[in-house]
């Protein structure tokens, strides 16, 4: 089945690939294979001068590849720029950091000399997503090269222009041919390239249910994963909250990428003294957001990634409010050209609406009512992800304790959840496992080896 690019704000075909055929896998991985064994052998300060080449030629073609991925899957003209800027940071972050993440540690031992020693797996790879096109990949392969292993990408069947142009900024850096290689796969051939014994470890980061399966076929041939998976993220708004920065945050953190984002803050929980004052505020700011062209840097909005997304978003709107919650703005597909959604509130969600157990990735903010500060910690635990959480509160150290019993592989206290290089990046429950970015993330794919000396 070829890989096709469309406009998701005009509908219209731009590119079609062919994917690759089934017989040339073995032989496209061997060819990783055998660059994993050169580029290890480089000098760690070559290979970090090597992923600074990558960010510089990242930085020199923002502007062509921003329209790219507004083109491809929808985002912001503005938010893809943000997102290339978040990528070409996180090469040059490892580069400067890894030579001491990646550092022989020393060990006290009863006699003799030991110490772990961090070295490379050999070659991962990248079952990847539409939403973050690029961060997503850089994210797990910049760490990953860094340590002295290869990568192949996997990349979402509707961003092949997006997979193609990553490709071609490895070619165009100094790293080994096909030490980073781009395979346009077909889904039924993920399980063959998992088993292929040079491929040593898989990062992946998309759905549960896809994630459930790649784990299952990992598990199945011995293989190290690091899943990244959905979250249906809470954002508890206590009584002494600052309800006006509150409800900035909140509609930029469940409507960024037009709510199609992980950490986006899919469960607004608030308490019943301040539960009417806050639905308002976030009812003026999301009416503000305005569908258009992703180019236009006027628009507020942008569509969604794809229809069946588009679809399956209305039918969770329409089920969940078949279920009590109450529509306070939006709720429907935009009319006319384009896969839009309205930017949409929902208030007095009930606990068996999709929007309260599901993950609803779309422009849907869903408000839920807490009896009080305990039932909003049992509410922001109340589900099968535990990506990240948000609280807020004036009230510092009793924030923390709360953000502290949060279910989540990262909590916030007053802050949009966001990534940062120097924090570790992933969650538990069905969120996944593993951890990407800081120090944790560069080691995911060496092995840890104990190395003694006796005298």
């Amino acid at each position: 089945m070829p890989y096709y690019s469309l406009n998701p704000a005009t509908e219209a075909l731009q590119a079609e690939f062919a994917s690759l055929p089934s017989a040339d896998l073995h032989d496209a991985i061997a060819a990783t294979t055998q660059a994993q064994k050169r580029w290890a052998d480089w000098p760690l300060p070559a290979r970090c001068e090597a992923l600074r080449q990558v960010a510089r030629l990242l930085r020199s073609r923002e502007h062509a590849l921003a329209c790219l991925i507004s083109q491809e899957m929808g985002k912001l003209n503005r938010e893809a720029v943000a997102e290339l800027g978040k990528c070409a940071d996180l090469a040059d972050f490892y580069a400067d950091h890894a030579p001491a993440m990646l550092a022989d540690q020393p060990v006290a031992l009863p006699s003799g000399r030991g110490y772990v020693s961090h070295q490379p797996l050999g070659t991962v790879l990248g079952v990847m997503p539409w939403n973050y096109p690029f961060w997503q990949v850089f994210r797990f392969a910049i760490p990953a090269l860094l340590a002295g292993n290869a990568c192949l990408l996997k990349h979402a069947a509707n961003v092949p222009q997006c997979a193609m142009a990553i490709q071609q900024l490895f070619d165009d850096a100094s790293l080994p041919a096909q030490t980073f290689q781009t395979l346009l796969l077909e889904n039924d051939d993920v399980d063959r390239a998992i088993a292929q014994p040079t491929v040593r470890a898989i990062s992946f980061t998309g759905s549960e249910t896809i994630g459930r399966l790649v784990a299952a076929t990992a598990g199945r041939y011995l293989k190290k994963c690091v899943l990244e998976l959905g979250g249906s993220d809470p954002w508890v708004v206590l009584h002494d909250a600052d309800l006006e920065a509150s409800a900035d945050q909140a509609v930029a953190a469940r409507f960024i990428n037009a709510g199609q984002a992980c950490t986006a803050a899919k469960r607004i929980i608030v308490v019943p003294e301040v539960a009417d004052r806050f639905v308002a505020l976030l009812a003026e700011r999301i009416a503000r957001l305005t569908p258009g062209d992703p180019l236009d840097p006027a628009t507020r909005l942008a569509p969604l990634a794809r229809k069946d997304l588009l679809d399956k978003l209305q039918r969770q709107v329409d089920a969940s409010v078949a279920t009590g919650a109450e529509v306070i703005l939006g709720g429907k597909r935009q009319p006319g050209t384009g896969y839009y959604f309205q930017a949409t509130l929902l208030d007095q969600v009930p606990d068996n609406a999709p929007a309260y157990f599901e993950e609803l990735f779309g422009p849907v903010a869903a408000v839920i009512r807490a009896q009080d500060e305990a039932d909003a910690l049992r509410l922001a635990n109340d589900t099968r992800y535990g990506l990240g959480g948000v609280v807020w509160s004036r009230d510092l150290e009793r924030a923390e304790a709360f953000a502290r019993r949060i279910e989540s592989g990262m909590a916030y206290v007053n802050s949009q959840l966001r990534s940062n290089n120097l924090l570790p990046f992933g969650g538990i429950k069905a969120s996944g496992y593993g951890r990407e970015l800081s120090e944790l993330g560069i080691r995911e794919f060496t092995n840890a080896k104990s190395i003694w000396i006796r005298d």
